[in-house]
């Protein structure tokens, strides 16, 4: 392990705090992929209800995720950002084990929500806090850096975690909350605040002062956040409803599934900082577009399949596509934002996660209901195949959406 991020990871680069956020991270994620990825079968089997009406459950999540933006984004840039990743990591682990006890529809809701909500405020306090740390021109590696360590969670995760809840799905949800816990006191222990005060303070009129303005603003930054839902809404239907779908359309229980996924997580683990090395080298709206082909062709595979194989290589293309395009986006978003605004563009950002991640699964249980199951995947691979086009548009009218000062230095740019 030691060679391979000497050899490949360039490790002199990075402080001890990205470090800590790998490894802690890396555990979290293990602990975590135990449950979300079995979610979905759990709430309908528990629940007995149309797919339809449990997916309104992934759009109250992104709701709650739009609502902690708002509120949470500008706190992070004036207070900081370890204790806000603190906070978020004890209410995780806290909604965890409210699970254990949910048996009805609105007591999800609202455990999801808050759940969701929490969830927000870690990530856009851990990307702001890479971008506080790393320059610019070292940023792909490190983001591309903490996506491994969330994979190699997620490698082990599913596989182990389809066998746990054969035993006890409250055995499940019980170590994953173990593992929130276990973040937030490595995050209180072994890591710094990184937010420079002295520098937020020193703006001659702080951006901070504005709110959202000047980012509403920011017509490529808007333009991409645009794109980047509807690759969302497809990666979205791939994590919560490939699951059911697999088991009630083609009888692959959920210990092959967690499979499905394991594969995802290692191809990342093995895969993505060679492929960020190339990526790298090149301009990040067309190279964002190739991943929303591959996305748009696992999607296909996934309509056409019937058995295993045909959905595990489905899953393959698709990880190709996130290969490609992460983290060639989250790079895209630190270098787009000013310093004392990085965390409300990490913040709406991912929000681009949660709306996709609302509208893909509800349109997909609705279709799934209505027209036919396979449905699902059509619907995903129109998506992914649009957002292909709208990176493409964005690097056309890059320089009219810049038309204003200077033009950013994107990365495989030059100013």
């Amino acid at each position: 392990m030691t060679t391979f991020f000497k050899q490949f990871v360039e490790t002199e680069k990075y402080p001890r705090e990205v470090w800590v956020l790998f490894w802690s991270s890396l555990i979290s994620m293990m602990a975590q992929s135990l449950v979300w990825p079995f979610l979905t079968i759990h709430i309908r089997q528990q629940l007995d209800l149309p797919l339809a009406e449990i997916t309104l459950l992934f759009t109250l999540q992104s709701i709650a995720s739009l609502i902690a933006t708002a509120a949470f984004g500008p706190a992070v840039d004036r207070f900081g950002r370890k204790w806000a990743m603190v906070g978020s990591s004890f209410v995780s682990g806290a909604m965890l084990i409210g699970m254990i006890g949910a048996t009805t529809l609105n007591m999800w809701a609202a455990l999801l929500s808050v759940y969701a909500m929490a969830g927000v405020v870690f990530r856009l306090g851990a990307n702001a806090m890479i971008a506080d740390m790393i320059p610019p021109e070292d940023r792909i590696g490190a983001y591309a850096l903490m996506r491994m360590g969330h994979n190699v969670g997620i490698a082990f995760g599913p596989a182990i975690g389809g066998f746990v809840i054969a035993l006890s799905y409250s055995l499940s949800f019980f170590v994953a909350a173990l593992g929130q816990v276990a973040l937030a006191f490595s995050v209180i222990f072994l890591i710094k605040e990184t937010l420079d005060r002295q520098l937020i303070q020193s703006q001659a009129a702080p951006i901070s002062s504005l709110g959202y303005g000047p980012l509403l603003r920011d017509r490529l930054f808007m333009g991409f956040f645009i794109v980047t839902v509807l690759i969302e809404i497809g990666a979205s239907l791939v994590f919560t409803l490939l699951g059911v779908y697999v088991k009630e359309q083609h009888s692959i229980p959920e210990s092959q599934y967690g499979f499905i996924l394991t594969t995802n997580a290692v191809m990342v683990v093995v895969f993505q900082y060679a492929i960020t090395r190339i990526t790298r080298q090149h301009r990040p709206f067309p190279v964002m577009a190739v991943s929303g082909i591959f996305y748009g062709l696992g999607m296909l595979l996934c309509a056409l399949g019937n058995a295993f194989v045909v959905f595990w290589l489905g899953m393959v293309v698709m990880t190709i596509g996130e290969l490609i395009i992460s983290p060639t986006s989250t790079t895209l978003v630190a270098d787009m934002a000013p310093p004392d605004m990085r965390g409300r563009y990490m913040g709406v950002y991912g929000m681009s996660y949660r709306i996709g991640g609302g509208v893909g699964p509800v349109m997909g249980g609705w279709l799934n209901d209505n027209v036919a199951p396979a449905a699902i995947w059509y619907f995903g691979m129109i998506s992914s195949f649009l957002a292909a086009g709208g990176f493409l548009l964005l690097q056309r009218g890059q320089k009219s959406t810049r038309s204003e000062g200077a033009p950013l230095a994107l990365p495989g740019e030059s100013a």
